[in-house]
């Protein structure tokens, strides 16, 4: 238990990230499943578009420090890589 009004403090902060972060990352499983939904309905065009937000929500999680950021690169590159090989399958 912190005894200090510094590390008391430090500890409301972490839980108050940590709830933040959390939700966050909720979010972003849920739009990847989404879009993994898509993709294997075959929809080459909505699958684009979805992938344009996740991505873009993956690199506001990335510049905030709740992801690292080559953990962000390397999930838009996965998804990338499965958006294309469906484009190119129609």
């Amino acid at each position: 238990m912190a005894h200090s009004i510094s590390a008391k403090k430090r500890v409301r902060q972490n839980a108050k990230r940590k709830l933040i972060n959390r939700s966050r990352k909720s979010r972003i499983k849920t739009q990847i499943k989404r879009l993994e939904q898509e993709l294997t309905g075959g929809s080459a065009e909505k699958s684009k578009e979805q992938f344009l937000q996740v991505s873009r929500n993956l690199d506001k999680i990335a510049s905030g420090g709740t992801m690292h950021k080559r953990t962000i690169a390397r999930k838009k590159s996965r998804l990338a890589k499965r958006i294309n090989k469906l484009a190119k399958a129609k």
